[in-house]
């Protein structure tokens, strides 16, 4: 362990770290070991009496294990919550090895879409402010608007000295151009303006990624690794095909859809296109037209003469048209900006601009694209306008001011229905209450709530009653107006029932579209989209919603749907609440656009105008590295590959054979033996076996590679597994570079070392709750490291000092069987990927076992058949999760020949003694409560010197009184508990406990109701069986006297003595305390007496 220090909540900085640089210099020579024995160059087998086997029968007999992480995008270098997510792949890799498999982890980079394309165009836009060296900014510069960066990059193995000299100021904050952020990454001021070019983000960052990835002890086979875009003529290839499948199978289709979209990008932008705003989609309104038929005298009579001739309508956005009919007025911001636009020749919207920026891309307003804005005005002029409103009861109503209306949501204008609105009803209220405070004519808030819809808990006038309910005072009252107005929607959604209008008596969940399709069809109305929360593209635009022709993905068709279900029923996903989120997502997940005219990516085959959008590229290319090593021959794929393919012979046929069991093409560019030996590769590598990511993948990538597979693959092609984790805090709190609580992957590495890492990594969670690297947990890995392995080579050194002949002493027996559990229990760990859980048995609970087998045995020695046996098993069950310190044991400490990389998991062939291994955890447990009754005495000592006859100083002895049967009273008691137990529910009715002992006049018994509830707890800790089972499988007598010499050595005794007792011995004593200790023994919990001789 490093000395540290921590400056606040930030990250501790480590000051004395020889142990570390010892660990970091031994990883560094195993990890040129692995690399040059190609150790993690996977290949399927390749026997020629293998040829007329079917991939069953091969993997049969040559097991395999695929599993991937999505590849991440090579704008920076990896982060630490990437290394999370690896390290649920590399540990698996690393165990699946062990049972006998040809386990491939292969890793490639994703470069497709806008974040690289737009950096390096605001690096262009910097070098015509500042020149090509930025030598032209200064501090005073006039700063753009910041916008997110990419994580923290040193840089590849030839580039570190220079990566090194940008890691402080990468913790800085206030960075706000693109060359600013390139040097906080660690890339010099004189190479950043080759960034400029987008290409060469491709050759820098990549190799970035091996050298952390290599750094971290990674099992990836690198000869597999590619990256996207059209650059890669071989990726590309296989893009077009999987692009080329999904039209010929209609599964991408073209039409008008609503996408959030950028103006200044001119395209569609998607999630991995969005600097916030990821996830957030189109939600559709209705708009409603209302007509004004009589200005305010507020409004300025040159806007008005702008106006002669002119329809101008007030334009409001509602998720409820049904409710149309209850319209009183119409609400405005009285503080708002509002512009008059004109949508044709003869119609004019008051509405906010950012919604006539939505409507302009929408074919609401004429011409396409453009907003044109006749006029501004505050929302508090246009008070006192009276307009017509559509369907109402009330033909003509007045526009009154809201306090709550927002400019970032809806059009800024808000129809008010008060008999099903909370809020409109409490405005209205308001207004009634005080129009001279509001600056209103009385009669504009004249109007009554109209009954509309009528439910079955509020009646026909749902929002007065929930007002009433929730004691709401006014419109500021915001927490309860929250909670009404949800209970109004859904009531009246789901339980409502229309009672006015041409749809009267219809539910309203029938009524709603047809209300709003008769609203649009007399053109009193329209459809509005806009998006759900604020979307900001990697180019600094905030988004809106267009109408735009577009090739899409048609995700959510009924029968492809279907199929996306059937694979996600039949597949792992490790915990319920993956599953969960995948079925939400298939739900609702619909049409998503899989092409886009800016950027980086792949030509659209069949309309090259367009690329292929960066999560649709990436959705089943987990097939194609299953070939790519045997195709490329470089990372770009500029160098043909072992079986000298070119990318221009790779036609779409002969993917198609290749991947989808397709007949082998008459007219084949490449020889059929070169196309089967990659058809080998493939079929004997898929399906993977298991896919893992964040959880926040969910929702977009998974579930797009669930639908993708399902629709290009065969069945049999499936994927087996997709594992979600959660995101990864550091040291107890969200990741922040503005904070300085952040760390990259090869910050970790370089601060604490690789297997110190990764055992932090293990140690950080497992499940889909977010999870947490500690690097005080980290720093004490260090020291367990350093410490285990000297000890290790010290044993080894030495064991001709330790014990040998037979192992026949109960600690010998207990500490093999000990072992054997323990190797057991991080079986099932690993088998569960439950790193976590097999990190502490595997490890900590490990050595816990070999501390106590040296401290029992301290007078005799240690065998050393089971030091050895011991030094041998850690080396293995941590093998997966710290492969560096495994490795040094295996070689350099144990002899071993060959990597410990091809070692298999231990096998438990004896069977495990469950009684030897009671009688351990009975001995532990006796000894605690021994040593803290001891402490417990010392204590009394001090606060009654006097009345204490027991001097730890002096000579003492100890007197342990075990008891041969339960006292009849507890006897009794459990005899309650289990009659009141519940089998099924596996739960004790505490009521019927009463009863029962208030029956047999028990009730008063202090000694029952406290053995009851530690009962209890026994039963929730071992299960109601073992619990009710009061029989020892071991002679407590004989246990103790075996352990005996421990007792008397650790507790510094000068004699011990070990006494059976029963309910005679207890009447016969004379000793009060002596009878107090021999009554409250139990089998399983003997009494203890120190005393002084």
């Amino acid at each position: 362990m490093a000395t540290t220090t921590q400056s606040g909540d930030g990250p501790i900085e480590l000051q004395k770290t020889a142990k570390r640089d010892y660990l970091q210099k031994l990883e560094k020579d195993v990890q040129a070991r692995w690399a040059s024995e190609r150790i993690f160059d996977i290949d399927a087998p390749a026997s020629a009496d293998l040829v007329d086997l079917s991939p069953d029968e091969i993997r049969a007999q040559h097991p395999k294990f695929m599993g991937t992480f999505p590849y991440p995008y090579m704008n920076g270098s990896l982060h630490l919550g990437h290394a999370f997510s690896i390290s649920k792949i590399e540990f698996a890799t690393g165990y699946q090895r062990m049972l006998g498999k040809r386990a491939l982890f292969p890793m490639g980079f994703h470069c497709t879409g806008m974040p690289i394309k737009a950096a390096a165009d605001k690096l262009v836009r910097e070098m015509e402010l500042f020149g090509e060296d930025f030598s032209g900014y200064g501090e005073t510069t006039e700063p753009e608007p910041a916008k997110k960066t990419g994580p923290v990059v040193p840089a590849p193995e030839d580039k570190v000295d220079k990566a090194k000299k940008g890691k402080v100021a990468a913790k800085s904050t206030g960075l706000t151009y693109q060359f600013q952020i390139m040097e906080s990454i660690g890339v010099p001021r004189s190479e950043i303006p080759k960034f400029a070019n987008p290409s060469y983000w491709l050759e820098y960052f990549p190799p970035i990624a091996i050298a952390d990835c290599t750094s971290l002890g990674a099992r990836i086979d690198w000869r597999r690794s590619f990256i996207t875009t059209d650059v890669n003529p071989y990726y590309d290839a296989f893009v077009r095909w999987q692009m080329n499948k999904l039209h010929t199978l209609q599964k991408i289709k073209f039409g008008k859809r609503y996408t959030i979209y950028s103006v200044k990008d001119g395209q569609p932008c998607m999630d991995h296109d969005r600097a916030s705003g990821e996830g957030v989609g189109p939600q559709e309104y209705t708009g409603i037209k209302m007509q004004v038929t009589q200005w305010s005298e507020n409004v300025p009579a040159d806007v008005k003469a702008k106006l002669e001739g002119k329809k101008v309508f007030l334009v409001a956005a509602t998720l409820r048209p049904e409710t149309m009919y209850g319209q009183t007025n119409c609400f405005v911001g009285p503080t708002l900006d509002y512009g008059i636009f004109a949508v044709s020749d003869d119609e004019v919207y008051v509405c906010t601009e950012r919604a006539a920026r939505n409507m302009a891309f929408q074919g609401i307003s004429q011409p396409e694209g453009e907003v044109r804005k006749m006029a501004a005005l505050k929302g508090e002029s246009i008070v006192g306008t009276k307009i017509k409103a559509p369907f109402s009861i009330y033909d003509e109503v007045w526009v009154l001011p809201m306090e709550g209306v927002l400019a970032t949501k809806g059009t800024g204008v808000v129809t008010s229905v008060p008999s099903d609105s909370p809020d409109d009803f409490a405005t209205l209220t308001d207004l009634k209450k005080k129009p001279e405070f509001y600056k209103i004519d009385p009669s504009w808030a004249a109007f009554e709530p109209v009954p509309v819809l009528s439910t079955p808990t509020y009646g026909d006038l749902t929002a007065p009653a929930l007002v009433k309910k929730f004691k709401i005072q006014s419109q500021k009252d915001a927490k309860q107006l929250a909670e009404a107005k949800e209970i109004a929607y859904k009531e009246g959604f789901y339980g409502g029932t229309m009672v006015v209008g041409e749809f009267k008596g219809l539910p309203v969940q029938e009524a709603k579209p047809k209300v709003r399709d008769s609203m649009v069809e007399k053109g009193l109305a329209f459809v509005y989209s806009e998006p759900e929360g604020q979307v900001m593209s990697r180019s600094g635009d905030e988004c809106i919603v267009a109408l735009c022709d577009q090739w899409y993905l048609d995700y959510g068709e009924a029968e492809w749907k279907a199929q996306a279900e059937l694979l996600l029923k039949r597949m792992n996903t490790y915990f319920p609440e993956t599953r969960n989120q995948f079925e939400g997502t298939l739900a609702w997940l619909n049409q998503w656009a899989c092409a886009r005219s800016f950027g980086l990516g792949s030509k659209l085959p069949w309309d090259p105008q367009f690329l292929v959008e960066s999560l649709s590229d990436s959705t089943i290319y987990m097939a194609y590295y299953t070939v790519a090593h045997l195709l490329q021959g470089s990372v770009d794929g500029k160098t043909v590959g072992p079986l000298g393919i070119k990318a221009e012979q790779l036609t779409d046929a002969i993917f198609d054979y290749l991947f989808v069991d397709g007949p082998f093409p008459e007219s084949s560019p490449i020889p059929r033996e070169k196309v089967d030996k990659l058809k080998r590769e493939f079929s004997y590598f898929y399906p993977m076996d298991v896919r893992s990511s964040g959880k926040d993948l969910i929702p977009n990538h998974l579930t797009f590679s669930i639908y993708n597979h399902a629709a290009i693959f065969p069945e049999h092609n499936w994927p087996l597994s997709m594992r979600a984790n959660g995101h990864l805090m550091l040291n107890g709190k969200k990741m922040s570079k503005s904070t300085g609580n952040s760390l990259t992957l090869r910050d970790a590495v370089e601060k604490f070392g690789a297997d110190a890492t990764r055992l932090t990594l293990a140690d950080a969670g497992d499940g889909i709750e977010d999870a947490n690297f500690e690097e005080k947990t980290a720093n004490a890995a260090i020291l367990r490291l350093h410490t285990l392995i000297e000890w290790c080579e010290e044993m080894v050194k030495n064991k001709g000092q330790l014990r040998s002949g037979p192992r026949d002493t109960f600690h010998d027996k207990a500490f093999q069987h000990e072992l054997n559990a323990l190797t057991l229990k991080t079986k099932a760990a690993y088998d569960a990927t439950f790193y976590k859980e097999a990190l502490k048995e595997g490890f900590y609970e490990l050595q816990t076992a070999r501390d106590w087998y040296r401290e029992v045995t301290a007078d005799i020695g240690m065998h050393v058949d089971l030091v050895l046996h011991f030094i041998r098993l850690q080396a293995l069950l941590i093998l997966p999760i710290a492969p560096h310190f495994a490795e040094q044991v295996w070689t350099h400490v144990l002899g071993e020949q060959g990597s410990v990389q091809n070692a298999r998991f231990p096998e438990i062939t004896d069977e495990i003694d469950q009684s030897v291994l009671d009688a351990l955890a009975y001995i532990r447990s006796t000894v605690k409560d021994m040593r803290d009754a001891e402490i417990l005495l010392g204590k009394k000592k001090k606060g009654k010197a006097a009345a204490s006859a027991y001097d730890d100083k002096k000579p003492k002895a100890l007197r342990i009184f075990v008891a041969k049967m339960f006292p009849a009273w507890q006897e009794d008691a459990v005899a309650i508990v289990r009659e009141a137990y519940d089998d099924k529910t596996g739960a004790v009715n505490d009521a019927k406990v009463r009863q029962i002992l208030n029956d047999k006049g028990l009730l008063k018994d202090k000694r029952f109701m406290p053995f009851i509830q530690a009962f209890k707890k026994r039963i929730a800790q071992f299960g109601a069986v073992t619990a009710f089972n009061r029989t020892l499988p071991f002679s407590e007598v004989e246990v103790l006297q075996i352990v005996s010499p421990y007792i008397k050595h650790t507790l510094g005794l000068t004699e011990i003595s070990v006494e059976p007792v029963d309910a005679q011995t207890a009447a016969s004593e004379t000793d009060e305390a002596r009878k107090r200790i021999i009554e409250q023994a139990e089998p399983g919990n003997p009494g203890s007496m120190f005393y002084n001789l």
